[in-house]
């Protein structure tokens, strides 16, 4: 279980959720979804970056504990 200051692991890798958020922008772009739609792709779009940014937190703290413990 995840603490208050240790965030969950995201649902889907990274690779999964770009490729439905390239989707939901493809989806929301085209201009044909009936306002309603358009506001619940949006609102995946907004999971799907949250989704997509915890994973590029993580790697970029991971590299920069990799990079303090060689020392460059």
């Amino acid at each position: 279980m995840a603490t208050k200051n240790e965030p969950s692991a995201p649902e889907m890798s990274y690779e999964q959720a770009r490729a439905e958020l390239a989707e939901v922008v493809a989806a929301l772009e085209s201009g044909g979804a009936p306002l309603t739609e358009s506001v619940e792709l949006w609102r995946r779009g907004e999971k799907l970056a949250d989704i997509c940014q915890q994973w590029l937190d993580g790697a970029r703290s991971a590299l920069e504990q990799t990079s303090g413990e060689t020392g460059t």
